[in-house]
């Protein structure tokens, strides 16, 4: 399950910046994701405890997620995504690879393919708080 290998990552980058930043111990990571990235926010959050258990034993997670919006590069204009009126099958592509969205979706004014992702993608560590080592 990808929810398990970002949930790594996230705990990784979390334990290398508290290094980087002097804290002995992280008491709290807040962390944003993506609507794209279609997360199973309950096994998402059971993969960081378990995860966290051996470097950041005491952390607790608190995660937000940043509803996707798209531009469209031909007529300009800007749309939110919504993921529940797709076909299941085409959720869960965009559930793996985000990117493919562009295969599915299109401009609901102009129906044109060619749209950037303005928001709404990636998993990302919104900040860490902690105490200083020492």
């Amino acid at each position: 399950m990808h929810e398990w290998a970002l949930a790594e990552a996230v705990v990784s980058a979390a334990s290398k910046l508290a290094g980087e930043r002097g804290l002995g111990k992280i008491t709290l990571v807040k962390i944003k994701v993506g609507e794209l990235q279609q997360i199973d926010l309950e096994v998402f959050k059971f993969a960081l405890s378990q995860i966290a258990e051996k470097l950041l034993p005491e952390a607790g997670f608190e995660i937000s997620v940043e509803r996707a919006e798209f531009r469209c590069r031909a007529c300009g204009r800007t749309w939110r995504f919504r993921g529940e009126e797709l076909d299941p099958e085409i959720r869960e592509a965009i559930h793996v690879i985000p990117e493919v969205a562009h295969a599915f979706l299109r401009c609901p004014r102009c129906g044109s393919p060619d749209f950037e992702v303005v928001k709404g993608r990636g998993v990302w560590i919104e900040s860490i708080v902690g105490e200083k080592s020492g």
